[in-house]
């Protein structure tokens, strides 16, 4: 079968860096993920179920992809190739399992780029070893593609701090994470002391514990169990120790850290993929109609002829855009590229896969239909994919 177990088994070289590495990392995940399957973990309680899958990847080493090598990390900085390995095997078992690792890279390296020393050396650590779990809160009701567009404002405060008030939304790990990096519009004071050289807008990164007094949080539910909601901040104060870059740097922080995760949204998608076509092809073979089994209908077999190639082309794409982002040659349609076709692919291969299925496709409990809910929303975050077809326009026309 085309659609084999490994992945880099059939990647052409595409992937950079040491070939025998990855294999290594990629054996290890494979055991890992069928440990899952045979010690489920109840996701109706999506906090618990969280708390426990971190603890899961601690165990197995996986969090230290997350952290630079200084703060015990398996890297000397985080690298994307091996965390879409990661992220396309977890997927694989599920979405709540991939967003509880993938968080903890997404929610900690603001700090790994922007943290004073001191911060760095108090956090990293403890996220590598799953002790405290992160988010990335920027979204807001009216920021949400157009980020610059946020209203959360951080005043600033008379010891050099600030204080946060506003709204974030689509928050994940609200309520679970003890670990928040916010980004917020900064406070002119009067006379212009705070504005840019411009005159324009500017806005900050903060690093804010769970339990800060004045945040809240409400869930908002979803279609696939996922630790979401609305992050509330009513004069949250932040010391100047705990502000990431300088004044101002808080877009180009958000920008930074999304151009390392985007892509590996992508390999996510990949992952959902993968156990689409499994699940589509073990059907087809067992069930037979027309006295035959559906695998030797033609109309069929093209069918996933057709939704495989799609497949593989995306995970072209998604491991050719981390492996140029690790080897510090990427540009902005790479991953935007990759995330585009890889995740409206993996829709496809998964409707393909329901389809096949028929009734069975859409019974509770299948997982083709977990897997319908779970890949609508990796169209949406981290970049729409109109935003990242603007992204790849941008690119072609030189503006």
């Amino acid at each position: 079968m085309l659609q084999a177990p490994r992945i880099l088994d059939r990647q052409l070289g595409v992937i950079a860096g040491d070939h025998v590495q990855w294999k290594a990392l990629e054996e290890h995940l494979e055991a890992f993920v069928a440990a899952q399957a045979s010690q489920p973990v109840d996701e109706s309680d999506e906090h618990g179920a969280t708390r426990e899958y971190v603890r899961r990847l601690a165990g197995a080493d996986l969090l230290r992809l997350m952290v630079p090598a200084e703060h015990g990390g398996a890297f000397a900085q985080p690298l994307a190739t091996p965390i879409c390995l990661v992220r396309q095997w977890l997927s694989r078992h599920g979405g709540v399992l991939d967003t509880a690792f993938v968080m903890q890279g997404l929610g900690s390296y603001p700090v790994t780029q922007a943290g004073l020393p001191g911060l760095r050396a108090e956090l990293l650590p403890r996220v590598a070893r799953g002790e405290i779990l992160c988010a990335f809160a920027l979204t807001e009701p009216g920021a949400g593609s157009d980020v610059s567009g946020m209203q959360t404002l951080a005043e600033p405060d008379e010891d050099g701090g600030v204080r946060l008030h506003g709204e974030k939304c689509f928050i994940s790990n609200a309520g679970v994470a003890g670990s928040y990096v916010v980004f917020a519009r900064e406070a002119v004071r009067s006379g212009g002391g705070d504005d840019g050289d411009d005159g324009k807008p500017r806005y900050g990164a903060f690093w804010v514990p769970g339990d800060a007094p004045g945040l809240e949080v409400e869930p908002i539910r979803v279609i696939a169990p996922h630790p979401i909601g609305t992050v509330r901040m009513n004069g949250v104060y932040v010391s100047a120790e705990h502000r990431l870059g300088a004044p101002g740097d808080g877009l180009k922080i958000a920008l930074g850290t999304l151009e390392l995760f985007r892509v590996t949204v992508g390999a996510a998608a990949l992952g959902l993929a993968d156990r689409a076509l499994d699940e589509a092809v073990r059907h087809l073979k067992q069930r037979v109609q027309f006295g035959k089994p559906l695998a030797q209908q033609q109309g069929l077999r093209f069918a996933l002829a057709d939704v495989v190639t799609d497949h593989v082309a995306a995970q072209m794409l998604v491991y050719r855009a981390a492996g140029a982002r690790d080897e510090g040659r990427v540009t902005p349609d790479m991953p935007a590229m990759a995330k585009l076709h890889a995740t409206e692919s993996a829709q496809r291969t998964i409707d393909r896969a329901v389809q096949c299925l028929g009734g069975l496709g859409v019974t509770v409990g299948q997982a083709t239909e977990r897997l319908y809910r779970e890949i609508r929303a990796l169209r949406i975050y981290e970049g729409t994919s109109e935003i990242q077809k603007l992204v790849i326009a941008r690119a072609l026309f030189g503006r």
